[in-house]
């Protein structure tokens, strides 16, 4: 079948499919937030495959995969597809598979969701990450859920600050100012 857009409508379309910072995965930060899993690193690239979020002293890597350009088998069926996507669909998982044993071969444990799955139930998707995290070595420490009243006035990014364990026999290191 031929494209209904031009070469370079199709280039501009596909150009603002983005890989990073997608609703979904906004969606579990924030989840995460709530949650009290602070304490994470964003496309950490030197990691096979940029997890989408890691966890990286307790060795967790997440990924947020995309039903389309991952093949979820609901919503792509290689039959009714083009060989271009089929292929380019198989390469996309063939690299997924790869990068979830290089990590697990580094001793990482790896967390694949689908997009729709986080859209459709937040609760569940943040309920697997945090018992996985609970099961590393990694207590979660439950915040008021998300728009609830506190004493400090509305929580905002910058005012956020993560605490840092203790190691005995050593001094805390000082706040870096912001």
């Amino acid at each position: 079948m031929a494209d209904h857009l031009s070469k370079q409508g199709r280039s501009r379309v596909m150009a603002a499919i983005r890989s990073a910072n997608t609703k979904p995965e906004l969606l579990l930060r924030k989840g995460l937030r709530s949650a009290g899993a602070l304490g994470y690193r964003l496309h950490v690239r030197s990691l096979p495959g940029k997890p989408d979020i890691a966890y990286t002293r307790w060795r967790l890597a997440i990924f947020v995969d995309g039903v389309f350009w991952h093949g979820h088998p609901d919503h792509f069926n290689p039959a009714t597809a083009s060989p271009y996507w089929r292929e380019k669909i198989a390469r996309n998982q063939d690299r997924d598979r790869r990068v979830s044993a290089e990590l697990a071969g580094m001793g990482w444990t790896v967390i694949r969701l689908w997009d729709l799955d986080v859209k459709r139930d937040l609760d569940a998707a943040v309920r697997r990450v945090t018992q996985e995290l609970a099961a590393l070595g990694r207590s979660v420490a439950a915040s008021p859920p998300a728009g609830a009243p506190s004493d400090n006035g509305p929580l905002q990014e910058s005012s956020m600050r993560v605490e840092w364990p203790v190691t005995p026999g050593k001094p805390p290191a000082a706040p870096a100012e912001l």
